[in-house]
């Protein structure tokens, strides 16, 4: 069992939310340059920025060159250097002390000795697989790579996922399944207000990406339309010209019905359909049992707006699906995310200019994060980890025996149900499930089973207070290293600022375990070098950044390469890639030509609605949708240590439709709880038109009593094996 005491060091605060903290360590030292031109540390846009000192220390600068955002910067962004010098920072490690049970200051040598033990001892004990790596979609594309190499080689063990499985994964396996490939953007962000019209499932850009929002400003003003598909009228859904707010969970029967009535009207593209797909007979049959008014009964919108959904859609030349969390964070995410493939391919909106499906990929990076090879069943390269080709080819890189590569893991949620069971010691860098997984106290009371825990992180979040040795490692502006933006876009973040002393990087933290383990040779730590080990294990792969270069990723102001990139690729590679200054910028625009399936054709899936895992009944009538707010970020681990975002959102909330909070006899700011069969959580109510009166919503940010991770429901997608975090039943109580 592990004790969440924590040590009174000058470096480290009482507990995670402490308010009276030591000093903060100096202010950064910058490394030469008066400007360095770096990235974001948060959302997947990575927006550019220049980081200078200035008389406050690291600031932030416009870097008004970088496509993505044109120096637009949302407050997590303009913030973000805060957390470099923040009294909170870690910059010693800790282990916890089997005298007293607390978490006390080690030096590094102490700390990496201990958890190399504790792995090895659990190998010795209970097998390889006995240990257990959780990785994070932040970490760089060479930490991933590392990381996913450590598990396999180092440890020899097949149990390592990531968070990002709890963000993208359902999006990523229908693009698998339809296009044979999965890029969360088939196109880069300024083909959007290009295109005739947007429909925007399950996603509050205004809040999650702001400077995002400007590429639907923009659609709107070139005179195309845009649908939001939301159960709450977000701020992202006030600039709509139609909001649909279906019943959560419901996404996957509106998706149908839309594609029932673009058949029933006449608006398929039968030459498209003919031409450059394969299944649609059985995709077909499966949308007509979805006739529109029994559409209307599952998702509570009107058969009049659904055709105005489809008018709007099928009217315009050229138009896209996007989505986000809203329709993939759920059992049947998979499914609901290839029911809004299908409708684009049968409106022949795929595979042409300024049309197409795409996943506005969350974390920073959540594309490459699941690139290289820290997921449960893959490789770097997107290689599918049962591939014996892939087997052979990265076993290669590595210098090891294909046969010595374990097979697949579990995924991320069934990795930490399976903690303190079959799997009993976890190496975690760049995630705090205590607050950002399912079943949050399950989770929790699993992490205090283990034998050994070991956390790396920047500070001590939830998760890293129950550790056994606690690593603190560089954060975003201190390192340099490589990230891929949800275009497919490969950037280069470069270091602005020298680490505290005490601190080390990722990879340095895996070379000594490694080194311990009788594999230092196999883990540089200069990130350069793990990148061209990369671009060799990703040759040929369907990720291929053999063809991008630290140096080639300087060029043109740092815009960055799509992939794929292969080799060689001189000037304009694949499809769609146009060269830039002699240089091809990689494949900005993918499917124009051909699918990347065996046959070339996009793949209709025949998919039929099915319920949530848990409906409302009489004891748990309403129900519960969660999701983030401008001023956070995840699971708030860095943006809760920024004053500025506190003040702005300090703390979470309970949102709720006016004739609900009657009932209850709730007012504004009134505490309330929020009951599901897994726990309760309690935060202050807002009282709002702008949700469903049979919904009430949560933001996750927040650990204790107002998490609001305590109540949603692990049920997994069966493909994807996302957990159910965007519907469950719950009940609603005044305190």
């Amino acid at each position: 069992m592990h004790s969440t005491a924590t040590p009174v060091t000058p470096a480290t605060p009482a507990t995670p939310e402490t308010s009276a903290t030591p000093a903060p360590p100096a202010a950064p030292e910058t490394s030469g340059s008066p400007a360095t031109s770096t990235h974001c540390p948060y959302c997947a846009l990575q927006c550019g920025m220049d980081l200078v000192t200035g008389p406050q220390g690291v600031e932030v600068v416009e870097r008004t060159g970088f496509p993505v955002n044109k120096g637009a910067l949302c407050g997590k962004g303009r913030t973000a250097p805060a957390v470099l010098s923040s009294r909170v920072r870690l910059t010693e490690p800790l282990v916890r002390s089997r005298a007293t049970g607390e978490l006390t200051p080690a030096t590094w040598e102490e700390a990496l000795d201990r958890v190399a033990d504790g792995l090895t001892r659990t190998r010795a004990e209970y097998g390889a697989d006995a240990c257990g790596v959780f990785g994070g979609g932040g970490l760089t594309n060479e930490k991933a790579y590392a990381l996913g190499k450590f598990a396999r080689v180092a440890l020899g063990t097949s149990q390592i996922d990531y968070n990002g499985r709890f963000c993208m994964s359902s999006a990523a396996a229908a693009g698998q399944r339809a296009f044979g490939l999965d890029r969360g953007l088939p196109f880069p962000l300024e083909d959007i207000p290009r295109t005739g019209c947007v429909i925007l499932v399950g996603s509050n850009l205004a809040e999650t990406m702001p400077p995002a929002l400007r590429y639907l400003t923009e659609l709107r003003e070139n005179g195309g339309t845009l649908i939001v598909v939301d159960p709450r009228r977000t701020r992202t859904a006030e600039q709509a010209d139609l909001h649909l707010a279906p019943r959560p969970g419901t996404d996957l029967a509106l998706a149908l019905g839309l594609l029932h009535l673009v058949v029933a009207e006449g608006r398929t593209d039968e030459a498209f359909i003919e031409e450059r797909t394969s299944g649609w007979e059985e995709a077909r049959a499966a949308a007509m049992a979805h006739w529109p008014e029994h559409v209307e009964r599952i998702t509570g919108v009107a058969v009049p707006r659904l055709r105005d959904a489809v008018r709007l859609f099928c009217g315009a030349d050229a138009a896209m699906v996007l989505t986000a969390r809203g329709p993939e964070q759920q059992s049947k995410g998979t499914d609901t995310v290839g029911a809004w493939i299908n409708l684009c391919l049968a409106t022949g909106r795929a595979g042409r200019p300024f049309s197409g499906y795409g996943c506005l990929t969350g974390q920073g990076n959540g594309q490459g994060g699941r690139e290289h090879g820290q997921k449960a069943d893959q490789l770097p390269g997107y290689r599918k980890l049962t591939d014996p080709a892939a087997r052979a080819h990265v076993a290669g890189v590595w210098g090891v025996d294909p046969d010595s590569l374990p097979g697949p893991g579990r995924s991320a949620y069934e990795l930490l149900d399976a903690l303190g069971g079959d799997i009993k010691s976890l190496l975690l860098m760049g995630s705090n499930p205590v607050v950002s997984a399912p079943r949050a106290a399950h989770v929790e009371e699993r992490l205090r089973s283990l034998d050994f825990l070991a956390v790396a992180d920047v500070v001590l979040s939830e998760t890293a207070c129950l550790a056994d040795v606690v690593l603190p490692v560089t954060q975003w502006a201190e390192e340099t290293g490589t990230v891929t933006n949800l275009e497919g876009r490969v950037l280069l973040r470069q270091r602005a600022v020298t680490a505290p002393a005490g601190v080390r990087g990722d990879l340095d933290v895996l070379h000594g375990l490694a080194e311990r383990l009788g594999h230092g040779k196999g883990f540089p730590t200069d990130p350069e070098e793990v990148f061209e080990e990369l671009r060799r294990a990703s040759a040929g792969g369907p990720a291929d950044y053999s063809g991008i270069s630290y140096e080639r990723l300087r060029e043109d102001d740092g815009k960055g390469v799509f992939w794929p990139c292969p080799e060689g690729a001189g000037g304009a590679v694949a499809e769609g890639g146009r060269a830039q200054g002699g240089r091809a910028e990689g494949t900005p625009r993918l499917f124009l030509e051909r699918f990347a399936t065996e046959d070339g054709r996009a793949r209709f899936v025949p998919v039929v609605h099915r319920d949530a895992a848990e409906e409302p009944d009489a004891e748990y009538p309403v129900l519960l949708t969660t999701g983030r707010v401008l001023a956070q970020y995840q699971s708030g681990a860095q943006t809760r240590r920024v004053d500025e975002l506190n003040a702005a959102a300090p703390g979470p909330f309970v949102e709720l439709h006016p004739r609900l909070a009657a009932r209850l006899g709730v007012e504004e700011d009134d505490p309330v709880a929020v009951v599901s069969r897994r726990g309760r959580a309690v935060a202050p109510a807002r009282v709002t038109s702008a949700i469903r009166a049979d919904t009430v919503f949560m933001p996750f940010h927040w650990p204790g009593e107002g998490r609001a991770n305590t109540l949603t429901h692990p049920a997994l997608d069966p493909v994807s094996r996302m957990p159910e975090f965007k519907v469950c039943a719950v009940r609603v109580e005044r305190v």
